[in-house]
């Protein structure tokens, strides 16, 4: 089992792989929508963003981004806050993501 000394935000990043955008089908860490993680103790923060405000989604995101993160032994909390800014571009897509979508 994992102690909560081993909580990192880059363990919780990779926790956040396994949240799928339902729209497009990829990580929320491969389309760039993590823009933070901040790990104290047994509580993350994760401040996610979306392609754009009026994402139908967001609330799912957020609430299976939660989910993945509570999952992981020694979370005792996991705070996931909406952002908006910056906002969203292609950018932010990592190059995994970019192959995906089949961009080159």
């Amino acid at each position: 089992m994992t102690a909560v000394t081993d909580l990192t935000a880059a363990r919780v990043a990779a926790a956040l792989e396994r949240v799928i955008d339902p729209e497009l089908g990829i990580d929320i860490v491969d389309l760039g929508l993590v823009y933070g993680v901040e790990v104290e103790g047994g509580r993350a923060h994760v401040e996610l963003g979306v392609t754009t405000p009026a994402c139908p989604f967001s609330r799912q995101l957020a609430e299976d981004a939660a989910a993945a993160v509570l999952a992981m032994p020694g979370v005792e909390a996991a705070d996931v806050t909406l952002c908006f800014e910056p906002p969203w571009s292609p950018e932010m897509l990592s190059e995994r993501g970019k192959r995906r979508l089949g961009w080159r």
